[in-house]
């Protein structure tokens, strides 16, 4: 049986494999296209709108760069730092929120949206991640 850090860090790994997989499938898809009129159409109607808009560039090495911080951080993961494992709580719930909107998004606009296609890799990794993050802890 594979130890509860082990499991951890294979999940770590998962998540951030699947997240990498998303950042190619958003920038081959043209995921900004869509996502940056709905910004500036939320910030026209609702006025103040917390998230940015980006340039192509800007957004994919802000995401290469976070995927290559998460890579990094995974020999914590094999070792089932505590202060990961909280922190795999906010990273998995976001992805998962993330695949949940792409698959939500496809269905709102009639079409299959950009980062769909990877958004089920999402899901599974994120309840991994979510379900491992927990075992063997003590967050008290």
């Amino acid at each position: 049986m594979i130890n509860s850090a082990k499991r951890f860090g294979h999940a770590w790994v998962a998540l951030t494999a699947a997240l990498a997989c998303h950042v190619a499938d958003e920038a081959l898809t043209d995921f900004l296209s869509t996502y940056n009129p709905i910004v500036r159409a939320a910030r026209e109607r609702f006025g103040w709108f917390p998230m940015p808009t980006f340039t192509f560039g800007v957004w994919l090495a802000g995401l290469c760069v976070l995927v290559v911080i998460l890579l990094l951080l995974s020999p914590l993961a094999y070792r089932g730092s505590r202060a990961l494992r909280l922190m795999a709580l906010p990273y998995a719930a976001i992805m998962l929120l993330n695949g949940i909107g792409h698959l939500a998004g496809s269905m709102y606009l009639g079409r299959w949206a950009p980062g769909a296609t990877t958004a089920p890799l999402l899901l599974v990794a994120s309840i991994w991640l979510l379900t491992t993050a927990r075992e063997g802890r003590t967050f008290t």
